[in-house]
């Protein structure tokens, strides 16, 4: 349960204002460069009233689906708050990159550690860096932790893909962008990714021919 019991209301106010300048209910997204996306994000213990959270929460799961994308968190819609959800129903038999069905899930305070040490490199973008993606190494297995709105801690162990988006979700929250440890010789366009790259999954030949280390 989250333990602060007195609701802030002037930041109740400024989300409820918030959630009201979306068109059909779809926000904004803050693009990198703005200081939101950079700082480290206030823990979550009960500063919104229930209905406040979950109408924030249904505004973050329609902005994400509308991008379209598999996660958006606080700071990606001007929110200083430890708040992301995540969903993904990508079904990727025999990929490399190990997509799995992710159900929608809202994760406040989330925390991860790596289970072992195994890690892939896999192209990655993010709505916040629109039109580019580039090559991030990441933890194939993770413990992820995290509550739900009601407050009911969750841990589950995720690998592949959800790992993936769990790790880049909950690395917003302390004001990083993937591009920060993304190989960035490999940066590229969405439609240059596209041309040259999206045939193989794992980025070999874009390691070859751009002249980064896939580790």
């Amino acid at each position: 349960m989250f333990g602060n019991k007195r609701v802030d209301m002037a930041l109740n106010r400024d989300i409820e204002r918030l959630i009201k300048t979306g068109k059909d209910g779809v926000l904004p997204i803050v693009e990198a460069g703005e200081p939101v996306l950079r700082e480290q994000c206030v823990q979550y213990d009960g500063q919104l009233s229930k209905h406040t959270l979950h109408k924030l929460i249904e505004a973050m799961r329609k902005t994400m689906l509308a991008a379209p994308g598999v996660g958006l968190a606080g700071p990606q819609i001007g929110i200083n708050l430890a708040i992301a959800v995540v969903e993904d129903h990508d079904d990727g038999d025999d990929d490399p990159r190990e997509f799995a069905e992710f159900p929608f899930h809202a994760i406040i305070n989330p925390v991860y550690e790596p289970i072992g040490t195994e890690t892939r490199s896999f192209y990655e973008g993010c709505l916040s860096v629109e039109g580019y993606q580039a090559v991030r190494r990441r933890w194939l297995d993770i413990k992820a932790a995290w509550h739900d709105e009601e407050g009911k801690r969750h841990e589950e162990h995720l690998h592949g893909w959800p790992a993936r988006i769990f790790q880049h979700e909950t690395d917003h929250l302390s004001g990083e962008l993937y591009i920060d440890q993304a190989e960035i010789r490999s940066l590229t366009t969405v439609e240059n990714l596209e041309d040259f790259w999206c045939e193989d999954p794992t980025p070999t030949e874009a390691a070859q021919m751009l002249g980064f280390n896939l580790g």
